[in-house]
């Protein structure tokens, strides 16, 4: 039973917003309504107009969700496929992402916000991820330790079982791919949460799944609200391991929420990450750096280099371009292929964030660059792309994620004060550092707190290398062979290549 819809082309979805049928959880291989009949609506956040109503999720769901993933990890061959088997189902899923790509940057564009050039590449990226993690899992191997000629051990790995996965809303498609295709080739079966802010593509993702041949129980999607479905499914007692990308609070929670049946966690948290610029580094190439690191994703994104932190010489020159260039970023209709912010996800976000540069203004900031709504933009969720100069460390907004299109500047003097400044926040997820003293470079990355840190570059993934951050960034890291470090058991076998001694008990005086 599929809901694979047909892709209208960018130009026509920005004419008229779509009329997507409800949203439906998706559980044992069929669409499904709440198990309470509940619904709420999902609003388009570039007008605040209704675009679909969705399934409201309720314990009743969860518990059908996780019984049906339990129930395919216990008694289907999916766990048990040869790695092979199982890549080939997520390379059948990666052509199919690309087949449906119209429709996914569609619905993922109307459901966020994000502006369509930078939402195809996202797309992209998720369709990689699965022929990434199918790739890897037909080499992923074991270790073997051989103890003279008496042993051999040797590690194996094992799916774990029923894996909850707690997605945000600010990438939902790519992140969320993120995590299922891992889960998927270690031979985990899945409950899937999507932010009630954005359930749009995860609904038209199952339906991909079903049809690259996942097997019913496999993938299950359960929308709603964190209270009333991230949190039953974070303490349901059949789920084996909990992935989750949010803010800190919620994290808490999720974790407190597992801690009674000791499920495994992996949480991507906050960010505040800084932007250390050195006097020797390229200016121009620092100021394309810095904007593109803040303002693309509507400034919603937890990798933000959301603090420039610029040696007191360069100051001056760094923050005036930076402003110059961030009043003429581009702001309209997330379907225009030359718009370059887009609005932020909802109104109580929007008044949060203008919360934020208010109160940097009372503090003391010297405002460079936006502050407020863009000029002809009454509708919607919108909001000039601001830059905050002479931000100290203790104003809320140098400590505290903004989680929008707010970057704040700081001097420093010395490559000390760099350093203590970069780590005078809870976050520790990313960092970038800026200098043509390649020495100074790595010592700078290594005193950072932070889980990663880009030297002369903005944030360039690789698919291949850990993610995560120390702190209260998060706890555990994903990417690459590391996320099966989460997404399996790890098992040692021992293995006695001959006789050897024994202890004998019990023989009395007969020994």
């Amino acid at each position: 039973m599929t809901e694979l819809g047909s892709a209208k082309g960018a130009g026509e979805a920005a004419l008229a917003a779509p009329a997507y049928d409800t949203q439906r959880h998706y559980i044992g291989g069929a669409f499904r309504t709440a198990a309470r009949g509940g619904t709420f609506e999902s609003l388009d956040p570039a007008t605040n107009e209704v675009v679909a109503v969705v399934a409201d999720g309720t314990p009743e769901d969860v518990d059908r969700a996780v019984t049906a993933a339990r129930r395919a990890f216990d008694e289907s061959p999916w766990p048990h496929l040869k790695a092979e088997q199982r890549a080939a189902v997520l390379r059948r899923i990666a052509a199919l992402i690309r087949v449906h790509s119209d429709e996914f940057v569609e619905r993922e564009v109307r459901d966020i916000g994000m502006p369509i050039s930078q939402m195809h590449g996202l797309a992209a990226r998720s369709a990689d991820n699965f022929d990434y993690y199918a790739g890897v899992i037909t080499e992923l191997h074991g270790r073997a330790f051989q103890v003279g000629d008496e042993f051999l051990n040797y590690t194996i790995r094992k799916p774990v079982g029923v894996a909850g996965l707690i997605m945000p809303w600010n990438a939902p498609l790519m992140l969320s791919t993120w995590r299922i295709a891992p889960a998927l080739a270690a031979g985990n079966t899945i409950v899937l949460k999507p932010a009630e802010w954005s359930p749009l593509s995860s609904t038209h993702l199952a339906a991909v799944l079903e049809e690259a041949g996942v097997p019913p129980g496999v993938f299950n999607l359960v929308h709603g609200y964190g209270e009333t479905a991230g949190a039953p499914l974070s303490a349901h007692p059949g789920v084996d391991l909990i992935a989750f990308t949010g803010e800190c609070g919620t994290g808490e929670k999720v974790i407190a929420a597992g801690a009674p049946t000791l499920k495994r966690s992996s949480v991507e948290l906050g960010g505040k990450s800084p932007v250390v610029v050195f006097e020797d580094a390229d200016p121009e190439l620092v100021v394309d750096a810095a904007l593109a690191q803040i303002f693309t994703m509507n400034g919603q994104r937890c990798t933000a280099g959301s603090r420039l932190l610029v040696q007191r010489s360069l100051y001056e020159r760094i923050v005036t371009d930076v402003a110059e260039r961030a009043k003429t970023i581009r702001i309209g209709d997330p379907f225009d292929p030359r718009t370059e912010l887009g609005p932020l996800i909802t109104v109580e976000h929007y008044e949060r964030v203008l919360g934020y540069i208010r109160s940097a203004r009372e503090e003391g900031a010297r405002l460079l660059a936006g502050g407020g709504r863009p000029s002809g933009f009454e509708v919607g969720n919108y909001l000039e792309a601001t830059v905050l100069a002479d931000v100290r460390p203790d104003m809320r907004v140098f400590q505290e994620e903004i989680f929008g299109p707010v970057l704040v500047a700081t001097p420093f003097d010395t490559e000390e004060e760099a350093i203590r400044l970069s780590n005078a926040t809870q976050y520790g997820l990313a960092a970038y550092v800026w200098t043509k003293d390649i020495q100074r470079g790595h010592r700078v990355a290594h005193a950072i707190d932070t889980g990663m840190c880009w030297i002369n570059s903005h944030n360039v993934r690789d698919l291949r290398v850990p993610f995560g951050g120390v702190k209260r960034s998060g706890i555990g890291r994903e990417g690459g062979e590391y996320a099966f470090d989460f997404y399996c058991e790890t098992e040692i076998v021992h293995v006695a290549l001959g006789s050897h001694r024994i202890p004998r008990l019990g023989l009395g005086d007969d020994e």
